[in-house]
């Protein structure tokens, strides 16, 4: 019925020209064509698409054949397959580019990874045979098919790990090669076109009469739409996957592909130093539709800069002659944004960009002015959150391991500066009693012989101390809730007791010490003594109830105006026990220095 059905339209249009082809007899070929298709009477419709009277007719309406065929070639096992691979070739060549791109876009869209593999495999050769016959009219066209792949490939599952990237289940690795197979003849032309618009503006006599002439100043389409592509695989996979090294994986499909697609911003007229340090650079003067923020977007710029750094791609294509200072301080408005992001991908590229840009630097290089530039105290703020709100441990042992190493590298100064900073600024506790410690050991490293500054002795450095060695919220502060600093300022405070002696007073300390003392050491004892009677009457309160109760009940219990989790009597005396001994371990260092002032006042 179908196979009469197509006989009859076909017989009716070979006595039409293709402009008078009714709405009826496309929708009649269509539904006969595919039904044919689907029955497996592919041979009858070969013949049908190959006869020299049918090309106007196939021209125009064989697009519509493409949805069987595709699937017939997918399956690869039908016994039609030899028959639709000759229908499915046919109409590539015949067919007008417009629809059958169209056509093949439609089959393009899939939903399980195997499939989406399939089509790619099956449809980016034909796709691109398609888009080449457009000629000079094809950026449009080719913008809206790397879209399409895009987001066919942003489906599939991504290798997390190098046995993944190996194995390549999920054929992600080799859908990126063909990908990039795929965009390489576009990139190819793009260049040609960039460089005879180079030639052109440079030395317009130097262009042959014969040759095509692009104005300087018109925007490149098809430049544009593979920039598009590019920015886009920068954000999406390349910010979300881990590259291996050399070391690490010898053969890396994503190491390569990653290198094309910086290989191919570099022949489009894309320069990667520009791109890396425009956060620097004076905005660009942008022709056509395209702003600096839709053309270069800021998380594409932050994974090219990882790719240069981190991994050292493209790096001959990338000038040597900038300073390890310009580096970071251009790369600091990329780690910023990395490091402000919550997907752990984005935030260990941040952590890993930020360490390598400090690793080219000395210690102690870093000037004060650095911390005028807003992103040199934006950064250390990323750091702290994800020092201490990261669910990873890995991602927070590292944020720390960078934090002390963006401290070593900044001057005796700018050390200063930012631990005031930082303590101003700072909500944690142990975060400021990580600070404490460093001011610690930098007080200790000026006390040594040749090390002497202005900044971490005498005069300079009490209004650091005066921040250090302070409660703060007075006697009503939590001390548990403070520990990390409160311990730490009391054992920086022991130091300079015991290091420094009374008579040089290298820092301030003994003309210091009677208000610190009223400021800091007094407040402190008062709030020990509310925090311990505070406690002790909980652990009162609960051995009292729990004599009274045969079964034990689950208690709620207030510490500090906020109730602790349900929890069972024993649990709740253990966690007060705690409390109670921490207090101790307090009031035990609090005292020694009580003991060592005395000692050194009697001297």
């Amino acid at each position: 019925m179908a196979l009469e059905q197509l006989s009859e339209v076909v017989q009716r249009c070979q006595a039409l020209p293709y402009d008078c082809y009714t709405t009826e007899d496309h929708g009649v070929f269509m539904i006969a064509g595919r039904t044919c298709i689907e029955e497996g009477n592919s041979a009858q419709v070969l013949s049908i698409v190959l006869d020299e009277k049918n090309q106007d007719l196939v021209r125009c309406m064989g697009w519509n054949l493409l949805p069987p065929l595709i699937q017939v070639l997918l399956k690869e096992e039908d016994k039609n397959l030899p028959h639709c691979l000759a229908i499915f070739n046919h109409l590539l060549e015949t067919c007008r580019p417009k629809e059958l791109l169209i056509g093949l876009l439609e089959q393009l869209e899939q939903d399980d990874a195997v499939a989406i593999a399939e089509s790619l495999r099956l449809l980016l050769n034909p796709l691109q045979k398609v888009l080449l016959c457009l000629g000079s009219h094809k950026a449009s066209s080719l913008g809206m098919t790397l879209s399409s792949l895009l987001d066919q490939v942003a489906k599939l599952p991504l290798p997390q790990t190098k046995e993944q990237e190996e194995d390549d289940v999920f054929s992600f690795c080799h859908c990126c090669t063909e990908l990039m197979a795929f965009v390489q003849p576009f990139v190819n032309e793009a260049r040609q076109n960039f460089l005879k618009s180079k030639l052109l503006s440079e030395s317009p006599d130097k262009i042959p009469h014969n040759q095509d002439r692009l104005l300087p100043d018109k925007e490149d389409e098809l430049r544009t739409e593979l920039l598009k592509f590019c920015m886009k695989t920068l954000c999406h996979p390349l910010l979300e996957i881990q590259l291996r090294d050399p070391d690490t994986l010898p053969v890396s499909p994503l190491r390569d592909f990653a290198t094309d697609i910086l290989n191919s911003l570099s022949a489009i007229g894309e320069s990667l130093s520009s791109l890396v340090f425009l956060p620097l650079s004076k905005r660009k003067e942008l022709h056509g539709f395209l702003e600096e923020e839709v053309r270069y977007p800021k998380e594409s710029l932050a994974s090219l800069a990882h790719l240069v750094f981190v991994h050292h791609l493209a790096t001959d294509s990338f000038p040597t002659v900038f300073s390890p200072v310009f580096s970071l301080q251009c790369n600091m408005e990329h780690i910023c944004l990395l490091l402000s992001r919550n997907e752990e991908s984005r935030i260990q590229k941040g952590l890993e960009l930020y360490e390598k840009s400090l690793l080219w630097l000395e210690d102690g290089s870093l000037s004060a002015d650095l911390l005028e530039i807003k992103t040199f105290l934006t950064v250390p703020r990323h750091l702290v959150n994800v020092m201490t709100m990261c669910s990873q441990q890995r991602l927070r042992t590292k944020g720390l391991k960078v934090f002390q190493l963006s401290i070593d590298k900044f001057d005796t100064e700018a050390k200063y500066n930012f631990f005031l900073y930082m303590l101003k600024t700072s909500k944690h506790s142990g975060v400021e009693g990580y600070i404490i410690k460093n001011i610690k050991n930098q007080i200790d490293f000026s006390l040594q012989p040749g090390n002497s500054n202005i900044w971490f002795e005498g005069v300079q450095l009490l209004p650091l101390l005066r921040k250090v060695l302070s409660l703060p919220d007075g006697p009503e502060t939590d001390l548990l809730q403070y520990l990390d600093r409160v311990m730490e300022s009391l054992n920086l405070l022991r130091y300079l007791i015991i290091r420094d002696k009374v008579t040089e007073n290298q820092t301030g300390i003994w003309t210091e010490l009677y208000k610190i003392e009223d400021t800091f050491m007094k407040p402190l004892r008062v709030a020990l003594n509310m925090s311990r009677a505070h406690y002790e009457r909980e652990l009162k309160n609960i051995m009292e109830t729990k004599s009274k109760v045969k079964e034990e009940p689950k208690l709620s219990v207030s510490v500090s105006e906020e109730k602790l989790p349900n929890m069972t009597a024993e649990s709740q005396l253990e966690a007060l026990h705690s409390a109670l001994h921490t207090f101790d371990m307090i009031e035990s260092v609090l005292v020694r220095i009580e003991e060592l002032v005395e000692v050194k006042d009697s001297q």
